[in-house]
């Protein structure tokens, strides 16, 4: 395994071409980064994508203390990233956080692992943040419909 830590934003894309991006990636675990692991886009709600990749023989774990807070996600949506990173930060200082932080740490330096958010650009996304702070290569994958 070539060492590094993979991303991917579902906007724009399709379960099937997710999971068909994720296997072509070497992808062994999926981790949802969501605060709220819900989506009115049907296939991405944590239930259904969980069996999705279950189904594909690739794991899911969510690590829902690595989402972004209510406030950030308000400021995202307000075009106000600036905010949305610093928001994040302070809350990525946190018990929680760290805890759930050094958990993907290690994970991501046992096996090939994809942090999952919304945002089709891994600049305009939290995930991006998460994945710098593991420490190792990021490289964002671009599935499409």
């Amino acid at each position: 395994m070539t060492p590094g830590i993979l991303t991917v934003g579902y906007e724009g894309t399709t379960p099937d071409r997710l999971v068909t991006a994720l296997r072509e990636s070497g992808t062994r675990v999926l981790v949802d980064v969501r605060a709220l692991a819900n989506s009115r886009r049907p296939g991405f709600a944590k239930t259904a994508l969980s069996a999705a990749l279950e189904t594909a023989g690739l794991g899911y774990l969510h690590l829902r203390a690595l989402g972004t807070p209510a406030e950030g996600r308000a400021a995202a949506r307000s075009g106000r990233p600036a905010e949305m990173r610093r928001i994040f930060a302070a809350h990525m200082a946190g018990t929680e956080a760290q805890a759930a932080l050094a958990n993907l740490s290690d994970l991501a330096r046992q096996q090939r692992v994809c942090l999952l958010c919304l945002e089709a650009d891994p600049t305009q996304c939290h995930r991006t943040l998460v994945a710098e702070a593991v420490g190792l290569p990021v490289t964002h994958l671009r599935p499409t419909a």
